[in-house]
């Protein structure tokens, strides 16, 4: 928060899913796992990006919430996958790098939509983001939200009951009337109640690529004056002689990084797709 306040941009990573699958980690199974059953991957994961240039690297804990994990049979090891997550994460990091500890959705729906309630979702966030804490992270990133409701719960664990500085990021769709989360949440509406929940950074990540996440920033930017994060994919996946394809590289995408942070965005980095040479890329282009 000192390194933004003094108007420093900060480059984030890049994908974490892509990244593993292309090093072993088979359709379906759970990238958490790996945090105890392959940690020399996770840890290569983490210095990988910041030999790149990242400034901040994300945990690979993005499904280590109590709902997602009890899919897997590993209900009862939040604590030690999320604390281990960060702890390979930190023990990569160089002098002044920042690990970010990753919260995705919990996969439920709260009533009385779904039969969760909104302290059981609470609870399962807070066993989260404090064994987070305690494996050395600095900050939280609730990402790939699409209901307001559950991304704010999120927000309030770790506000209420950590140190982490909260960072919140919704992932938006494009149809006839413009961008919304599946849930019907606008860029603008979720950078507004996102910063109402306590969040100190909001913005987009995952379900663009680079041109739409333009679009989507340019509307948060229009809603808030606070800082923001943007997590472009790499393009749009698309189906070549039966591969999946992210079809934005490192250089065409560094080029429109910079028109992000022109736009007024904080914290710049890559999602679904994008690799340690899109990060060098940027950073290549951001600092030479």
């Amino acid at each position: 928060m000192e390194r933004l306040a003094r108007g420093d941009v900060l480059i984030s990573d890049g994908a974490t899913g892509t990244y593993l699958q292309a090093r072993g980690l088979e359709p379906g199974g759970c990238p958490e796992e790996l945090n105890a059953g392959r940690p020399g991957l996770v840890r290569g994961m983490a210095a990988d990006y910041f030999e790149a240039g990242s400034d901040m690297v994300l945990t690979n804990s993005f499904g280590g919430n109590r709902f997602m994990l009890e899919k897997y049979g590993y209900g009862d090891r939040v604590a030690e996958f999320n604390r281990l997550a960060a702890e390979h994460a930190r023990s990569a990091a160089p002098p002044g790098g920042y690990v970010v500890g990753s919260v995705g959705p919990s996969g439920e729906f709260l009533e009385p939509l779904g039969e969760v309630t909104q302290g059981e979702m609470l609870e399962a966030f807070v066993e989260q983001v404090t064994a987070l804490e305690a494996g050395g992270a600095d900050a939280v990133v609730v990402e790939t939200m699409t209901a307001l409701e559950e991304a704010a719960l999120a927000v309030r664990a770790v506000k209420e009951n950590t140190n982490l500085t909260a960072i919140a990021t919704m992932v938006f769709d494009k149809g006839p009337r413009g961008f919304f989360t599946m849930m019907g949440v606008t860029p603008a509406r979720a950078a507004v109640e996102l910063r109402a929940a306590g969040a100190d950074v909001v913005g987009s990540n995952c379900g663009n690529g680079i041109e739409g996440m333009l679009a989507v920033a340019g509307e948060m930017r229009r809603a808030t004056d606070g800082y923001m994060l943007i997590h472009s994919n790499a393009g749009l996946p698309e189906l070549r002689n039966g591969e999946v394809v992210y079809p934005e590289g490192p250089d065409w995408m560094a080029e429109r990084f910079q028109a992000l942070v022109e736009a007024g965005v904080s914290i710049v980095g890559g999602c679904c797709g994008t690799t340690p040479d899109h990060i060098r890329a940027l950073s290549g282009r951001l600092r030479g």
